[in-house]
């Protein structure tokens, strides 16, 4: 049975974001590291986006805007970015980045499989996959399990769910320099539901419908509303280039109280979304860095958490798009109606002061957030 110092079960955004800061740093060349994942990572089957303010990846950014719309039912805003860019990372361009880099380092191997099971015995773990086991120092585990968080009631979850088009239109309709951030005037039916629009050209776009709810709809409702939205668009032909989808945990569930002193949830199975808004790719940029800053000094993952007050404020919302989803258009529409975006984007980089705090807190509905406050209080 081989040995390493490190594997992770599953490879995906927040496993090869780990593995690229543990290369960049240096520090790990003499440890042999396995990564385990089922997928080969040789299609674009997801995009990334994010507001950054430096230069982020910026060698496979596929497209950056400076400006962006926010829509509902009674107002069209066009947002100020600035000193933020909206950037989007293409995933097949992300994992060729990651996989060149591993690549030239023989300590470091790729087994596809899917994972079965792992555990810690004593001071060291193992882990099986469906044809072969292995045993290492320590693991690094990003494979998801919804029933930690479906199982307790004290943390609800809201799930970010969407499928997503890139087409390829006949008509040019599409703003290129301006992207549709949220376009909350597609009918809510009493959910909280908008319409993602990322324009690489005049007649090329990506078309996400997005959901914050509990539950997930039929492939076929999500469609009918891409093409209804499309069709209110003025376009008469168009082209499927590709298509995505995906679902996004979002919850303040404590996940880091499940890591033991050699296994560390990562990704989703870390909570490294940000919970309020479902968006992964920054926050676990951050978290990475963090975890290979704190592999450096220690090595017991019990004592790889910090709490914050963001983590309070996520709190009372998904609190809020659990028991009343139909409010949140009116609680992002009250944002990003008089707010300015910079000031919202470092609120959700979790960057702010608590007089900034403040500033953005105010935007929103008051009653809503005091009864939630309440709610949790008693």
């Amino acid at each position: 049975m081989n040995h390493y110092h490190y594997i992770f079960t599953g490879g995906g955004l927040s496993a090869l974001l780990t593995l690229f800061e543990m290369i960049q740093s240096g520090r790990f060349s003499d440890k042999k590291i396995l990564l385990i994942d089922s997928s080969s990572k040789d299609k674009n089957d997801r995009t990334w986006c994010f507001w950054d303010t430096e230069n982020l990846f910026d060698e496979i950014i596929s497209k950056k805007w400076n400006i962006a719309w926010f829509k509902n039912e009674s107002f069209t805003n066009q947002l100020n970015l600035s000193p933020y860019e909206y950037k989007m990372i293409r995933s097949l361009d992300f994992y060729k980045l990651i996989f060149e880099a591993i690549n030239k380092h023989p300590n470091i191997e790729i087994f596809h499989d899917d994972v079965i099971d792992y555990s810690e015995l004593g001071n060291h773990c193992i882990v099986k996959t469906k044809t072969k086991s292995f045993t290492c120092n320590q693991i690094f585990n990003s494979i998801y399990n919804p029933e930690v968080v479906t199982s307790q009631t004290k943390f609800p979850l809201v799930q970010q769910h969407f499928i997503g088009w890139f087409i390829k239109s006949k008509e040019a309709v599409f703003t290129e320099d301006c992207p549709t951030f949220m376009d909350f005037s597609v009918e809510q039916k009493g959910n909280t539901r908008f319409m993602y629009v990322l324009p690489t050209s005049s007649n090329e776009a990506l078309l996400e419908y997005t959901l914050f709810s509990k539950d997930l709809l039929s492939t076929s409702e999500y469609e009918s509303e891409i093409e209804k939205y499309i069709q209110q668009l003025g376009i008469t032909e168009y082209e499927i280039v590709e298509k995505e989808q995906g679902t996004i945990p979002m919850t303040c569930f404590p996940f880091w109280k499940n890591n033991t002193k050699n296994i560390i949830n990562i990704g989703s199975a870390g909570g490294w979304s940000k919970a309020s808004t479902g968006y992964t790719f920054k926050n676990s940029v951050k978290k990475s860095k963090e975890l290979v800053q704190f592999l450096k000094t220690n090595s017991d993952f019990t004592k790889f958490y910090k709490s914050n007050k963001f983590r309070f404020y996520d709190l009372l919302l998904i609190d809020i798009l659990y028991q009343t989803n139909q409010y949140g258009s009116a609680i992002f529409s009250s944002m990003f109606k008089t707010g300015k975006a910079a000031l919202i984007f470092k609120f959700l980089d979790e960057e702010t002061s608590f007089w900034e705090d403040l500033k953005v807190i105010w935007m929103c509905p008051k009653g809503l957030f005091i009864k939630a406050l309440l709610r949790r209080i008693f």
